[in-house]
């Protein structure tokens, strides 16, 4: 038999990851609908951010949407809110449940057999691919939102879910760090959505999938579940990014989510690995068994939820809904002491420290005045303070809404000098009122003080 020629023996190797990668993510970025997510993700956040901060009605039913008018850096918080909540899982549907599913749609397996000649570089190639593009578009999201506000309203002081000002370079970092924390998450849907492509094939259920879980999820953490069982919730870490913008930063919750999130993303691309290792590609009609879909992916994913709540219950002092009433007071009175400095200086009143005001709260919850617990709309408080050489006490009330990942916005209800009308008459004109409505934080797995 004559040797095969050199080049024979070149154009017979496998296909390597790195070229199978770049051939893939040429394909992703030539479809149109991916070149419209792109071009959308880098340009709408900046129209979004920038057209809201010149409006005169905010979206205060999110997280910082309350202070667009007064920083930049608010536009990419509440970007990141909405993103977390319906188009980071929907990107991640069209990218990460369609980058095998397309193949069985078209019918090109056997070709692309032919040519890398390995499944195992197939997946790592298409896994990675679809990551390059889900992570270029969330950098488009963030860079998008916070140039936008930047240009809009400028680089101004933050103020943070406890009421103290962050400096225009610590709230930078913040926002950063914010949106660092959600791709744990993102990537942890982006699993789910390889692992529906490859175990349904060309139903258009294996798109959706990833969509599904993050709305039942949301359904879910709407409920007064268990910390443990929240905690345990891959997409928690969507809504825990809060935890930051408080003082001392809530990083347990974060960091659990974090950890979960990045497990759960492992586990699920593990289980899309195997299954695609398994599927019979010189059948076309084979595009995967509904049994095997069910018992290598939702009976795994099942059992890791138990699992991860069980950890989590036996790892952190998380008991019941974590919202008690000596939380929700510290955390009001926290927060009220540094707003209430904040419209001192806007009314050009002698300075007084959190510590000379000695702030405190009394909280009740639906007639219910002692070891009131959980969410709701109906916690009502009177916040007490001191002032320097004034001999009466100041008071003023709050009707708080708490939602059961522990964020609440409080309603001021007067004396309509203090809390009681959205503006303050300042000698400069008038100004927002700091103290009307704000949005707070409740940790739900620190220590309620005793005694």
């Amino acid at each position: 038999m004559t040797p095969a020629a050199p080049g024979n023996r070149t154009a017979s190797r496998p296909v390597s990851v790195a070229r199978g990668y770049r051939f893939e993510v040429v394909k992703l970025v030539s479809q149109w609908r991916v070149r419209l997510l792109v071009l959308a993700c880098w340009i709408a956040p900046a129209l979004f951010v920038a057209g809201v901060s010149e409006q005169s009605t905010l979206p205060t039913d999110t997280l910082f949407g309350r202070w667009m008018h007064a920083t930049g850096w608010a536009g990419p918080l509440v970007t990141l809110g909405f993103a977390g909540t319906w188009a980071l899982p929907l990107l991640t549907s069209v990218v990460a449940g369609d980058v095998f599913a397309a193949e069985d749609r078209l019918g090109t397996w056997r070709h692309l057999l032919v040519v890398v000649r390995s499944p195992r570089r197939i997946f790592a190639a298409k896994t990675l691919a679809g990551l390059t593009v889900i992570l270029l578009l969330v950098a488009g999201l963030a860079v998008s939102s916070t140039v936008g506000g930047l240009l809009a309203v400028g680089d101004r002081p933050l103020v943070g879910l406890d009421g103290r000002l962050l400096a225009p370079g610590d709230a930078a970092v913040k926002v950063l760090l914010a949106w660092v924390c959600v791709l744990a998450p993102t990537l942890a849907l982006a699993g789910i959505g390889l692992l529906g492509s490859v175990a349904l094939g060309r139903s258009p259920m294996g798109l959706l999938l990833p969509a599904l879980v993050a709305l039942a999820m949301q359904l879910a953490q709407m409920l007064p579940l268990p910390v443990a069982v929240r905690l345990a919730l891959p997409g928690d870490a969507f809504v825990d990014w809060k935890g930051l913008f408080t003082s001392p930063a809530q990083l347990t919750p974060l960091l659990i989510g974090i950890a979960v999130s990045l497990v759960w993303a492992v586990t699920a691309t593990a289980l899309a690995y195997v299954l695609f290792l398994l599927r019979d590609f010189t059948n076309p009609a084979d595009d995967g068994s509904a049994r095997r879909a069910v018992t290598a992916g939702v009976l795994p994913l099942a059992a890791l939820l138990g699992a991860t709540v069980a950890v989590v219950a036996a790892t952190t002092t998380a008991q019941g809904s974590g919202i008690e009433q000596t939380k929700v007071e510290r955390s009001l009175a926290t927060e009220f002491a540094h707003l209430y400095r904040m419209q001192t200086r806007q009314l050009h009143r002698p300075a007084v420290t959190e510590a000379r005001l000695r702030a405190t709260a009394a909280c009740g919850k639906a007639g219910v005045q002692d070891g009131a617990r959980g969410p709701g709309n109906d916690w009502r408080c009177v916040v007490s303070w001191h002032l320097p050489g004034v001999a009466a006490t100041g008071s003023a009330v709050y009707q708080l809404d708490i939602t059961a990942d522990g964020r609440f916005v409080a309603d001021g209800d007067g004396p309509k000098e203090v809390n009681g009308y959205f503006l303050v008459r300042t000698p400069t004109g008038d100004a927002p009122n700091p103290l009307w409505q704000f949005d707070g934080d409740v940790d739900l797995l620190s220590t309620s003080p005793k005694g």
